[in-house]
């Protein structure tokens, strides 16, 4: 009952999604059955952090990253939590853990010439898939926004008259974003091209397949490895890494980290600051070539 009324918890006050709440119970159910199998079924409310320690070893053991690790400990302290707050424990047996140490991975943006190779040189097709890709692009690119708030936005959140969009971020938190004028260009472009299909199941969503469906997640992944496969080498393409190459581009610009901050959405200051490493580098570049003594 205690777990259930956890999620519910997680649900409907916390507004977490229904992905991150099922990324919690999975958790929460992994630690549970390495209880019943390797210590006699011991009941979750009654764990000393001896049991948990025990089962950090046994994950590592079996080659689970230290980040995976951190997260599954992290959904139980959050448990233990709760159920302090609701007087089922007397005390969180993870209070006082340390999290594993992480290598902090190195997310390489794609660079302003490899942006504008995309946007200004690549063909996209002039047909419906051919804007909605570009659309899907320079969404991503001009505002930073999430792969899920991507897939989210719906007709009324796109506010041409003011050149606004509005977007529904992690835990429910709206926010507005500026549209720019080459945005809007193809924002028009698009709609003009939506209005034309013949079918559309939910009229509400903005982004569509060619059949008239909300497009989904590996679409985005799909549009994103085609097009930036063209212009970069880069391994990784990703929608997140267009969100970091929006942050780490208006960063190089000097703009103000609490601006970008709100842009994106962040809830704290530290979790934009990790885009700031790429605009550190670059500084770096410039200034070795640029300096007088560089050379010396």
């Amino acid at each position: 009952m205690s777990k259930n009324a956890f999620l519910s918890y997680l649900s409907k006050e916390k507004n977490y999604s229904g992905h991150t709440v099922a990324a919690y119970q999975t958790d929460i159910e992994e630690f549970s059955a390495f209880l019943a199998q390797h210590h006699d079924g011991q009941l979750l409310e009654n764990v000393a952090y001896p049991l948990v320690r025990d089962w950090i070893v046994f994950l590592v053991g079996k080659g689970v990253s230290n980040r995976t690790v951190n997260r599954k400990i992290s959904a139980l302290k959050a448990y233990y939590r709760f159920l302090q707050k609701s007087n089922v424990i007397d005390h969180n047996p993870l209070g006082k853990h340390r999290a594993l140490k992480v290598e902090r991975k190195i997310e390489i943006p794609f660079s302003v010439a490899e942006m504008e190779t995309v946007l200004a040189s690549l063909p996209f097709e002039k047909d419906f898939e051919g804007y909605r890709d570009r659309l899907v692009i320079e969404l991503l690119y001009a505002t930073g926004i999430r792969r899920a708030e991507l897939v989210n936005l719906k007709c009324a959140d796109v506010d041409l008259a003011n050149n606004t969009i509005k977007v529904l971020g992690k835990r429910n938190k709206e926010r507005y974003l500026p549209i720019l004028s080459q945005l809007k260009n193809t924002l028009n472009d698009y709609l003009l091209h939506r209005n034309s299909l013949g079918f559309i199941e939910n009229d509400a969503f903005l982004l569509l397949t060619k059949n008239g469906h909300k497009i989904y997640e590996t679409l985005v992944y799909r549009v994103i490895n085609k097009y930036l496969g063209l212009a970069s080498v880069k391994v990784k393409k990703s929608p997140h890494i267009l969100r970091h190459t929006f942050a780490t581009h208006l960063l190089g610009k000097g703009a103000d980290l609490n601006a970008v901050k709100e842009l994106l959405g962040h809830a704290s200051l530290a979790s934009t600051q990790v885009y700031t490493h790429s605009s550190i580098s670059e500084l770096k570049r410039v200034h070795q070539t640029a300096h007088p003594r560089s050379k010396e």
